[in-house]
């Protein structure tokens, strides 16, 4: 499966269709001033990354990345909702046992099927060719409402932190998810994973 030739063409055929459906930047605007998520201290890499490091290891490579927050304008809000509703609807959910017989193995899902982390890996691929700094993307540990592991991406932006997710096509910010924030990589280095704390805006954590 050719990620980066498939999704050029769906991308411009769905923009010339008008398919794509943005969120309105209204409601962008009004969410300011909610906080980004609060990194605290060092902590380890979950067993799943560091195997596809091991399995790719250009793409797990420590190198000066640029760490500024994407700059949430419309474009970028495109690119974003393009992707994340693009590799939603592609990728088959198939736990990591149904596939390939283990609990565990984060990896591009070529085969057209993958859990949580494979969508999330992918979607950090294709932002990337897409232009977007690689700083500013970061795979996300989270717990849901059922206390179960569950793997996100997280974009740091301009106006606060949002969350694409293979559970929802909407692009949320990261306190109206209902998720429990563990941990992510850090923007200098992507092996490099730390908590994740209380935010650092009351008003975010009080809407949460």
């Amino acid at each position: 499966m050719d990620f980066g030739t498939g999704w050029t063409k769906w991308a411009a055929g769905a923009l010339s269709a008008g398919m794509i459906l943005l969120s309105p930047l209204d409601m962008v605007e009004a969410s300011q001033r909610q906080a980004s998520l609060s990194e605290m201290g060092a902590t380890t890499a979950p067993i799943g990354w560091v195997q596809f490091c091991r399995d790719n290891p250009a793409d797990c490579a420590a190198r000066p990345q640029r760490t500024e927050a994407v700059t949430l304008n419309r474009a970028a809000w495109a690119q974003l909702v393009q992707i994340n509703t693009h590799v939603n609807s592609i990728i088959e959910p198939m736990t990591d046992m149904e596939q390939y017989g283990v609990e565990e193995r984060w990896t591009y899902p070529t085969s057209g099927r993958g859990d949580c982390e494979d969508y999330v890996l992918l979607k950090k691929q294709l932002l990337i060719r897409a232009g977007l700094p690689a700083g500013a993307l970061h795979v996300t540990v989270v717990r849901d409402r059922k206390g179960d592991g569950h793997a996100i991406l997280t974009v740091r932006t301009d106006r606060g932190d949002y969350v694409l997710d293979n559970e929802n096509d909407e692009i949320r910010l990261w306190h109206a998810t209902g998720y429990r924030f563990v941990k992510r990589q850090t923007a200098q280095d992507p092996n490099r994973w730390v908590t994740i704390g209380p935010a650092s805006d009351p008003a975010a954590v009080a809407s949460r």
